[in-house]
C-alpha cells in the first residue's frame, strides 16, 4: 500500500505499460532507420533498447532486427552470431522439439554454407531434421528438403557415401509423395547422377541421368 492507502499495482502496470508504448516507438524508429539505410543508427537504437526491454521475446525481435542490418551489410558472422543468439532465447521459451526451432537452425545452416563453415552448417543441419523428424510425419516434403540439403553439403566436403545416403533418402520421400513427372524428382535423379559421378561410378550416375530425359 502507498501513503494514499491505494494499491501501487496499477501504478507500476501503467508505468510497465509506458515503458512497452515507448519500446514499441523506438523499435519502429529502428526499423524505419534500416528501411532508409541508416544501418548504423539503428544498430545504436537496437542496441540501446536492448538493455531497457523486458522479456526473451522482446529480445527475440531485436536479435532478428540486427541480424538483417548485419546481413544488409554482408557481416554473414555477424549475422550467425545473432541467429544463435535467437536460437538460445527460442531454447529458454519453446519446447525442444518445436518446429520453431527447426527452422531457425535450417536458416543457420544455410548461412555457415555459405560461408564454407561446413562443419558448423552440419552441425546445424543434423539438429534441424532431428527436430523434424521428431514432429513430421516420415514422408513430410519438409523431410526431403532437408535430407536433400545435407546431402548437398556431404557432397561438397567430399564425403559422398554419406552424399548418397541423404540423396537416396530424400529421393524416396519425393518418389512416394509425388508424381513421377514432379521436377523435384528430376533434382533428386540429377543429385544422384553427380554424385555417383564423384564417385567415379559413372555407369550407376548414367543410369540417373538418363531418367532426367
Amino acid at each position: 500500500m502507498t501513503h494514499t492507502g491505494r494499491s501501487a499495482g496499477p501504478v507500476r502496470s501503467r508505468k510497465n505499460l509506458a515503458g512497452c508504448i515507448s519500446a514499441i516507438g523506438w523499435y519502429r524508429l529502428g526499423k524505419r532507420m534500416y528501411k532508409i539505410g541508416h544501418f548504423n543508427h539503428a544498430e545504436e537504437l537496437y542496441n540501446e533498447l536492448f538493455n531497457g526491454v523486458p522479456n526473451d521475446n522482446d529480445r527475440a525481435h531485436i536479435y532478428h532486427m540486427l541480424r538483417i542490418l548485419k546481413l544488409e551489410q554482408g557481416e554473414y558472422k555477424q549475422v550467425a552470431l545473432f541467429y544463435e543468439k535467437s536460437l538460445e532465447v527460442k531454447r529458454k521459451t519453446l519446447p525442444q522439439d518445436h518446429s520453431s526451432l527447426a527452422t531457425t537452425c535450417s536458416n543457420i545452416d544455410g548461412l555457415y554454407g555459405t560461408m564454407c563453415d561446413y562443419s558448423k552448417a552440419l552441425e546445424y543441419y543434423n539438429k534441424a531434421h532431428k527436430i523434424q523428424e521428431t514432429v513430421l510425419p516420415p514422408n513430410h516434403s519438409d523431410l526431403a528438403f532437408c535430407y536433400n540439403n545435407i546431402a548437398l553439403l556431404y557432397k561438397d566436403m567430399g564425403d559422398y557415401s554419406k552424399a548418397l545416403e541423404f540423396c537416396t533418402k530424400s529421393f524416396k520421400i519425393r518418389e512416394i509423395t509425388l508424381p513421377s513427372d514432379h521436377p523435384l524428382l528430376a533434382t533428386s535423379y540429377n543429385n544422384i547422377g553427380k554424385v555417383y559421378d564423384s564417385m567415379g561410378d559413372y555407369s550407376k550416375a548414367l543410369e540417373f541421368y538418363k531418367k532426367l530425359l
